[in-house]
C-alpha cells in the first residue's frame, strides 16, 4: 500500500494584530477532494481540538478557488468567519495566489476574500471577507423557555431574544453585563439552538458600536474566542436598532477580538474585516 502524502496546515490566530489573540483556526492544505475521507477530517479537527479546522483544495480553474470545508472539534458547519480569513491570510500570505482576491466553494456558497493592502483607515495588510447576511426573526418563546434562557446566563437581565436559523440572538442590558456574563454551559446546551450570541451596545463614547460574546456547547466550542460568522446575524440586529450599516465590533472572550463589519442591505451580504497572525506550521504524517 502507497503511503499517504503527508498533509501540510498553518495553525493562525484570526480577527488579531498578535499572536495568541483572536480565533485560532487550523488550516489544512489537500491535493483533491479524494485524498481524506470525512471520518479522517473528522478525527483530524478532533485531534487539533480548537474551535475550527478547515480544508483547502484546489480547483482547477481561470480564478483562484479552493473548496473549503470547516470542522469543529465534534462536527462540520455549513459557515465560519474566522477559518475562512485565516485560510485567506495563508493563501494571500504564502504567496500561493498571486492575485489579490480568492474565492472559496463552500456549503454557503461562493465565498470571497479580498486581500486589503491598505483600508480605508490606511492600516496595512487586512483582509475583507464577503459573506451572506443571516437574517434575526421574532419567535414567541413560552415562559418556560424564556426561563431557560434566563437560567442559561446565570439570572442576567435579557433586553431582547431573537433567533436565526440555528441560533439565538440574546440582548443584555450593557456592555458591562456581556463581559462579566458566567454562563452555565449545561444548561445552553438544553436551549432550542446550536449556539447563543449574547450582545450589548456599546457605552456612549466608545469607539465600538457594540460587543458580543459566542457560546456553542453542543459544538464542542464552549466559548468562540471571535466568531466572523455570528456578526453576519449581529449587523443584521444592530442595523435595525442604530439605522446604521458600519460597525466596528469587539468580541469580549477572554482571548478578545475587533471586526469591522458593513451590512450592503440592497445585496443582502455582509463584510468583515479583520488581520491575522500565523503563529506555527507543520505537517500531519497519517
Amino acid at each position: 500500500m502507497a503511503e499517504k502524502k503527508r498533509v501540510k496546515y498553518f495553525i493562525v490566530d484570526a480577527f488579531a494584530e498578535s499572536a495568541f489573540k483572536g480565533n485560532p483556526a487550523a488550516v489544512c492544505f489537500l491535493e483533491d477532494d479524494n485524498e481524506r475521507d470525512d471520518a479522517w477530517l473528522q478525527s483530524l479537527a478532533t485531534e487539533f481540538n480548537i474551535s475550527e479546522t478547515c480544508f483547502l483544495t484546489p480547483i482547477i480553474g481561470d480564478l483562484p478557488r479552493f473548496r473549503l470545508r470547516w470542522f469543529t472539534p465534534v462536527a462540520e458547519v455549513d459557515l465560519c468567519g474566522h477559518a475562512t480569513l485565516a485560510s485567506a491570510h495563508v493563501l494571500f500570505s504564502t504567496g500561493l495566489v498571486g492575485s489579490e482576491t480568492v474565492e472559496f466553494d463552500t456549503l454557503s456558497g461562493i465565498l470571497t476574500a479580498k486581500h486589503l493592502k491598505n483600508d480605508d483607515d490606511g492600516e496595512e495588510s487586512s483582509i475583507e471577507l464577503d459573506f451572506p447576511v443571516v437574517p434575526t426573526y421574532e419567535v414567541n418563546y413560552i415562559d418556560d423557555d424564556l426561563s431557560l434562557f434566563s437560567k442559561a446566563l446565570n439570572g442576567a437581565t435579557i433586553l431582547d431574544v431573537k433567533a436565526t436559523k440555528k441560533d439565538l440572538l440574546v440582548v443584555l442590558s450593557s456592555w458591562e453585563a456581556v463581559i462579566d456574563l458566567k454562563p452555565r454551559l449545561d444548561e445552553i446546551s438544553k436551549c432550542p439552538c446550536e449556539g447563543m450570541m449574547v450582545t450589548a451596545a456599546a457605552s456612549d463614547g466608545s469607539t465600538y458600536d457594540f460587543c458580543s460574546r459566542y457560546f456553542a456547547p453542543r459544538f464542542g466550542i464552549n466559548e468562540d474566542p471571535v466568531t466572523g460568522s455570528a456578526h453576519c446575524a449581529l449587523a443584521h440586529y444592530w442595523s435595525l436598532r442604530m439605522n446604521k450599516c458600519d460597525f466596528f465590533a469587539y468580541q469580549a472572550s477572554s482571548r478578545g477580538g475587533t471586526l469591522k463589519v458593513h451590512l450592503d442591505k440592497e445585496k443582502q451580504r455582509v463584510l468583515l474585516r479583520g488581520k491575522a497572525v500565523t503563529v506555527m506550521e507543520g505537517y500531519v504524517l497519517v
